[in-house]
């Protein structure tokens, strides 16, 4: 499917962040929400040819989305904190159609102290920027910033960068870059490996880092519509596995574990335990701003202004409806395990056999564990080749950070 056929196809299902509230709930955000700063704390997506003065265009030109299409991504920060970010990705010579900050260093998580900025645990900026053509970026990179590779890199050149990067979720990652008296991790990928990953969660690596609060600085007319698609698989995934009444802190629970399940480092003393809490703890906000819009588009879910409580139909139907919308990645994986179980024939009986898969009640189980596959080699590639993209000395400190951040885990639980 195209992305102008897909474009027009999200617009007009229940996918939609604006016109598809059901008549019995408010379109209004949340109350509890940060006040909105004004228009120039948001990142405009890139200009294009046609994206000029004096062709004023929607920024998603040629896709046909409504103006305000994905506004819940649009998340806000300290004006600070938005003139920091946007300096930093205005400092690389090379192009990039596409970049994004995440992680505690953006938002906050419980266990760090963003107030004192002498602490030596202050933690790292983290970027993740999209672009059209890896080989060519990293080479004007490379030339402006060589000290962000490791020697052997800098020997081997952007292609030999690019050939590691392909590899596994398709990320380079330069780390404990000082840049403005701060120091960033920043990722690269390209935008085709980013918006298969956000539609079909092939490895998970992206997509799920994009299921939690992130801080769009360039925007993209594609990226932010697959970005929306991702958002509401996260949404409907986490749906097929909880009961038919639970807290809004249930539900961004189980969305920002999508990522952590089967992550080798969750294993490994190389991450901390409460990592998932701790990011909800501090980003609940942001978690509503994401994603209660979304719940009012979706049939036989309410979350009503200001509730504590969502609550949601279970029954067979209701969840064919979810799993038919699924990634077809993980889509894949569960029609593989119900031909392993047995399940009616697909192919003879199809409405019988969604009507099985949905009602069994192993399906929630089945749905982590395939999600923990897919998770799993990827982000075991990611952290052998992080010895490759940082060199031995970064590697070594980096993985001892993270046995820090495991070991403030353990202590504190």
């Amino acid at each position: 499917m195209t992305m102008t056929r897909l474009a027009r196809h999200f617009t007009r299902r229940t996918l939609t962040t604006e016109s598809v509230a059901s008549s019995s709930q408010p379109s209004q955000p949340p109350p509890d929400t940060k006040p909105r700063p004004s228009r120039l704390a948001y990142p405009h997506p890139r200009r294009t040819p046609a994206h000029t003065p004096n062709h004023p265009r929607h920024p998603h030109l040629g896709l046909g989305l409504p103006p305000t299409f994905g506004r819940n991504q649009l998340l806000p920060v300290p004006d600070s904190t938005r003139a920091l970010l946007e300096h930093i990705v205005r400092s690389f010579e090379a192009p990039v159609r596409y970049a994004f900050a995440y992680g505690s260093g953006v938002f906050g998580q419980t266990g760090y102290d963003h107030e004192d900025k002498r602490r030596a645990d202050k933690p790292m900026l983290d970027f993740i920027f999209a672009v059209n053509h890896p080989d060519h970026w990293h080479s004007i990179n490379m030339h402006q910033y060589p000290a962000h590779y490791p020697l052997h890199a800098r020997m081997l050149g952007s292609s030999f960068v690019t050939k590691i990067q392909e590899m596994g979720p398709g990320v380079w990652f330069n780390t404990y870059v000082p840049m403005h008296d701060v120091t960033i991790k920043y990722g690269v990928t390209s935008v085709d490996t980013l918006c298969a990953d956000l539609l079909n969660w092939r490895t998970l690596y992206l997509a799920g880092r994009m299921h939690k609060p992130l801080r769009i600085i360039k925007d993209d007319a594609r990226v932010r519509l697959t970005q929306q698609v991702n958002l509401t698989s996260a949404l409907r995934t986490a749906l097929l596995t909880l009961p038919s009444q639970f807290t809004p802190r249930d539900l961004f629970m189980r969305i920002a574990s999508i990522s952590y399940a089967g992550d080798p480092r969750m294993v490994l003393p190389a991450e901390n335990r409460n990592k998932v809490q701790n990011v909800v703890d501090r980003q609940e906000g942001q978690f509503r701003d994401l994603y209660w819009r979304l719940v009012q588009g979706l049939p036989g879910v309410r979350w009503s202004v200001g509730s504590d409580v969502v609550e949601q139909d279970v029954s067979p139907q209701a969840r064919v409806a979810h799993m038919k919308k699924l990634p077809q990645g993980l889509l894949d994986r569960m029609h593989a395990r119900m031909r392993e179980r047995g399940s009616v024939s697909r192919e003879s009986d199809e409405y019988a056999y969604w009507i099985r898969v949905a009602g069994d009640e192993s399906m929630p189980a089945i749905l982590q564990q395939e999600m923990s596959k897919i998770v799993r080699y990827p982000a075991t590639v990611q952290t052998l080749k992080g010895v490759v993209s940082a060199g031995i000395y970064k590697s070594t400190r980096y993985a001892a950070a993270k046995m820090g951040k495991w070991w403030k885990g353990i202590r504190s639980s």
